[in-house]
């Protein structure tokens, strides 16, 4: 694979779900690599509170993907949330992407759970912000990572609906840890991939003033 620049990184790195490599195994040397850049990412007061479950054991991967796949079936958005359009094209792919995660989740090589010290129930506006922002940062960096040596991940929350359970599995401390999304890490099929579809208009971008 040939080096890519900074820009071709940020616009070609995907949710990619049909396009890993369920056969090819994950050294783990690549994987603590990939890590080892996500953490020079900013963090808020550089207090570094982040931790990340590696899971490479496919009893647990299992086991994750029954906790993943109950989450789905029990999942309702919240009321601030505007609908998902599945009428559309690009939502039904989509939706199609999703399912064969669904599907393959226990046969992904690695899985990643990126989490935080600290909890967010109840927290104000200004805390919940300094604590995603000391750990999504991280995060992104660790899928740039993945994408300039040929690996695809997709950033996954629904499992955060039955967080606790999953929390009890990892053996994470769930008064004292947030958990920040589950990440299916593999080798991609193939290496190109294209940028999303975006629009840069001013319905999305306001000078001065909303």
């Amino acid at each position: 694979m040939e080096p890519m620049t900074i820009d071709e990184a940020l616009v070609t790195t995907r949710a990619v779900r049909k396009r890993l490599d369920l056969a090819r195994p994950v050294p783990r040397d690549v994987i603590t690599e990939c890590l080892r850049l996500a953490l020079q990412a900013p963090n808020g007061s550089n207090r570094q509170l982040w931790h990340w479950v590696v899971v490479e054991d496919p009893a647990t991967r299992a086991e994750m993907a029954r906790i993943y796949n109950d989450a789905i079936d029990t999942y309702r958005p919240g009321l601030g949330l505007p609908p998902v359009d599945w009428a559309t094209p690009a939502n039904q792919r989509m939706g199609d992407s999703v399912a064969y995660l669904r599907e393959h989740l226990h046969e992904v090589p690695v899985l990643v759970v990126p989490a935080i010290t600290g909890r967010l129930d109840g927290a104000s506006i200004p805390d919940q912000a300094h604590l995603w922002g000391s750990i999504l940062p991280a995060a992104w960096s660790f899928m740039l990572a993945l994408r300039a040596r040929g690996l695809g991940s997709v950033w996954t929350t629904v499992h955060l609906a039955q967080e606790q359970r999953m929390a009890e599995l990892l053996g994470i401390p769930y008064a004292e840890v947030t958990q920040a999304g589950l990440f299916p890490v593999a080798y991609t099929i193939g290496t190109h991939f294209k940028p999303g579809t975006r629009a840069l208009s001013d319905e999305v971008v306001h000078f001065d003033r909303w």
